[in-house]
C-alpha cells in the first residue's frame, strides 16, 4: 500500500517525540498500520535552531503554507498550540483535503464547531486523542470501547502539574509557592503556569470529554471552575486528618435530566483509587450503564506519552479507522443537548475552615448562620490551644484559631447565601475556606 505522508507543524517536546517514534520505530508502525507512515516535512519558526532529534536533510523548513499545499502530504499534525495560528493551520489543511491530528485542547474548545464542520464538509477527519490526558487513550475509550454504554459520570484528574504540586505539598509539608518553583525546575510547570494551576486546562479537557460522552457542548463560563493556586498547606493536612486527600477534580455527571459539571479542588476519600494518584499522573473514572465503573490512569503529559497518543491517531488515519469513526462521534449535536445544572443547584457536602476568635459562643454564631440556611454539620475539629487571658489587653488581643467543619449535603446556593452572612461575623477572620467533598 502507498505510504501515509505526514507534515509535522511544530517541533517542541511533543513534536520531537512524534518524530522520534516515526523515524526510529518505522518498521513497527508500518506493521500495525498496514502501510508505512512517513514523516516528510517538519515546519518550525527557526530551522537553524539546534534540535534534540536529528532529521534528514531538507525535511525541516519554516513555510507552513508550502507544507499544507504539498500534494504528497496526506495528513497534517498540528502541535504548535494556541488558538490563532493553530486554527489557520488546521482549517487550511482541511480545506486542502488533508486529515488532521492535533493535541490542542484549547483550539478544539474555542473553534471546535467550525473545525469539525469543515472536516465533515471536506470528508476529512480530525483525530485528537492527545488533546486530553496525554498517553491515556480516553477519547478512544469513550467513543469506541464504551460505545455500548451510556456514560453517566466522568470524574477525573486531568492536570498533572496541579496533581504534582498537591502531592508534594502534602508529602513534604511545603507551601504552594515553593512546590510550584520545584515543578517549574523539573519541567512539570511552564514559566507561566496560570492555565494549569487556575483550573482552565482541566476545564477545557472536561468539556471535550463531556461533548464526547454526552453530546453536549459546554462553555467554560457555564460551570464552577477553581484552581489550586490559592490552596494552603493547612487544608491538605486537615483533609488528611479527616481521611481525605485534596485533588483538582473535574466532574461531569447526569443528575436527573441535567448535567452537573465543575472543576475544583475537592476532598476525596483516601481509600478511593483517584485519591491515590500521585505526582504528575492523571486518572479518569468513567461510569457506564453497562460496564459500571472503569478507571484509566497514566502520564497525562510529557513528550513521549503525548507523542504516543499522536502516533496512535496517525495509525488510525493510516488504517482508515479514523475515517470511519470520526463521522460517528457525537460532535454534531443532532439531538437536544443535556441542559447544564445551575451551579447554585449542585448538591454536595463541604469542608469549611474558619479562623475564629478564641472565645465563648463563636461556634453558636457560626452554626446559627449555617442552620438558618439549612446547612447541618457532620463534624467539627478544633485542636486544643493554650489558655490565655485577654481581659486586661482588651478584645483586640483575642487570638484567632483555626476551626474545621464538615457539613452534610446541601445546595451550593445555600452556601453562597450563608457566605454573605458569615463574612459579616465579627468572630470570623480571614482566611475562610470552603472546598467541596466527593462522596
Amino acid at each position: 500500500m502507498s505510504p501515509l505522508n505526514v507534515a509535522l507543524i511544530g517541533f517542541g517536546n511533543v513534536g520531537g517525540g512524534v518524530a522520534r517514534l516515526l523515524l526510529e520505530k518505522s518498521e513497527r508502525l508500518a506493521q500495525r498500520a498496514g502501510r508505512p507512515i512517513v514523516l516528510k516535512r517538519v515546519v518550525v519558526r527557526d530551522p537553524s535552531r539546534p534540535r534534540a532529534v536529528s532529521l534528514p536533510d531538507g525535511m525541516i523548513s519554516s513555510d507552513v503554507r508550502e507544507a499544507i499545499l504539498d500534494p504528497q502530504i496526506d495528513t497534517v499534525v498540528e502541535l504548535i498550540g494556541g488558538t490563532t495560528a493553530a486554527h489557520d493551520v488546521v482549517m487550511d489543511a482541511l480545506a486542502e483535503g488533508k486529515d488532521v491530528v492535533t493535541a490542542n485542547k484549547a483550539l478544539l474548545c474555542t473553534h471546535g464547531d467550525a473545525i469539525f464542520e469543515r472536516a465533515r464538509t471536506a470528508k476529512c477527519c480530525v483525530a485528537f486523542e492527545a488533546s486530553v490526558a496525554g498517553g491515556i487513550p480516553i477519547v478512544a475509550t469513550i467513543s469506541q470501547g464504551l460505545a455500548a454504554n451510556q456514560i453517566n459520570s466522568i470524574e477525573a484528574i486531568l492536570n498533572g502539574t496541579s496533581n504534582f504540586i498537591l502531592t508534594e505539598m502534602l508529602a513534604k509539608r511545603v507551601a504552594y509557592q515553593d512546590v510550584l518553583a520545584e515543578a517549574q525546575r523539573l519541567g512539570y510547570a511552564e514559566a507561566d503556569p496560570t492555565l494549569d494551576v487556575d483550573g482552565t486546562d482541566a476545564a477545557q479537557k472536561i468539556t471535550l470529554l463531556t461533548r464526547l460522552a454526552f453530546g453536549t457542548k459546554v462553555p467554560l463560563s457555564a460551570f464552577p471552575r477553581q484552581g489550586i493556586d490559592t490552596l494552603e498547606l493547612a487544608d491538605l493536612i486537615y483533609a488528611e486528618e479527616l481521611g481525605y486527600r485534596v485533588k483538582l477534580l473535574g466532574v461531569a455527571k447526569r443528575v436527573g435530566s441535567k448535567l452537573e459539571m465543575h472543576v475544583q479542588p475537592t476532598l476525596v476519600r483516601r481509600e478511593k483509587p483517584i485519591a491515590q494518584v500521585s505526582g504528575a499522573y492523571n486518572m479518569v473514572r468513567l461510569e457506564g450503564d453497562a460496564v459500571g465503573s472503569l478507571w484509566l490512569s497514566g502520564a497525562g503529559a510529557g513528550a513521549m506519552p503525548t507523542a504516543s497518543a499522536v502516533v496512535a491517531d496517525l495509525i488510525d488515519v493510516a488504517t482508515g479507522r479514523a475515517a470511519r469513526t470520526f463521522p460517528q462521534l457525537d460532535l454534531w449535536q443532532s439531538h437536544p443537548p443535556l441542559p447544564i445544572q445551575p451551579p447554585e443547584d449542585i448538591e454536595r457536602r463541604y469542608y469549611l475552615r474558619f479562623n475564629v476568635e478564641d472565645r465563648p459562643h463563636v461556634f453558636a454564631e457560626i452554626c446559627d448562620v449555617l442552620g438558618r440556611h439549612g446547612i447541618s454539620l457532620a463534624s467539627i475539629i478544633q485542636h486544643e490551644v493554650p489558655e490565655h487571658d485577654d481581659r486586661a489587653a482588651g478584645s483586640d488581643a483575642v487570638p484567632a484559631i483555626p476551626a474545621v467543619l464538615m457539613t452534610h449535603r446541601a445546595r451550593e446556593g445555600q452556601f453562597r447565601t450563608a457566605d454573605v452572612e458569615l463574612e459579616k461575623l465579627a468572630c470570623v477572620r480571614t482566611p475562610r475556606v470552603r472546598l467541596p467533598v466527593a462522596d
